[in-house]
């Protein structure tokens, strides 16, 4: 669990390591804010990825439409998240996911996706990870290998600091089950992302 306590004191001994005055008025609440907004934009942190499954499990029985040869996919893209990169702590931003699946005759509610994204991105994060996150737990809620994300984003370790190069995007996929497999399919996919 995340304690407040800890980061307020040491958010306090970093304003002093950077020379500043802490008690100054525009600074007296920072350490307080600071450690309410790490309780919300860490939450994920505190949940595994079945946890986070068992959460926004809420499915729908389409047995007549979805079956084991369909190759018929569910995407839902341009799904907005932002994330903390755990190399610099940096604000990882502009981040867009896309999630696809081929059910086997159950199909996840809509906002479940976007919440699972959501979630896992709320923790210190690389993107790489936070697409086969994403894709684990899918698998365990629609129970099909079948699942891919697509993430885009920009990281400001990338734009605001070190080389300085803002506007660089970096793009991660995670293809899983007849994604991988299944060049046709992959491109269809890569086509409707693009559109």
């Amino acid at each position: 669990m995340i304690n407040k306590e800890k980061i307020e004191y040491h958010i306090r001994e970093i304003l002093l390591a950077l020379g500043e005055n802490p008690d100054r008025e525009g600074l007296k609440k920072t350490p307080e804010r600071y450690a309410k907004m790490c309780e919300e934009i860490f939450e994920g942190i505190n949940y595994t990825n079945d946890e986070i499954a068992d959460m926004f499990n809420v499915t729908f029985e389409e047995e007549d439409y979805y079956n084991e040869k369909s190759n018929d996919f569910v995407l839902m893209k341009d799904i907005e998240i932002f994330s903390q990169c755990e190399h610099h702590l940096a604000l990882m931003y502009n981040m867009k996911v896309a999630v696809a699946y081929i059910p086997k005759e159950k199909i996840i509610g809509l906002s479940k996706i976007a919440r699972i994204a959501d979630m896992v991105a709320k923790r210190l994060q690389l993107q790489e990870r936070i697409g086969s996150d994403i894709a684990e737990i899918m698998q365990k809620i629609a129970q099909t290998e079948n699942v891919a994300v697509i993430i885009q984003g920009e990281h400001a370790c990338m734009t605001t600091r070190g080389i300085k190069k803002p506007g660089t995007k970096t793009i991660t996929t995670n293809f899983n089950g007849k994604f991988e497999s299944d060049e046709k399919l992959a491109s269809r996919l890569l086509n409707l992302y693009n559109a």
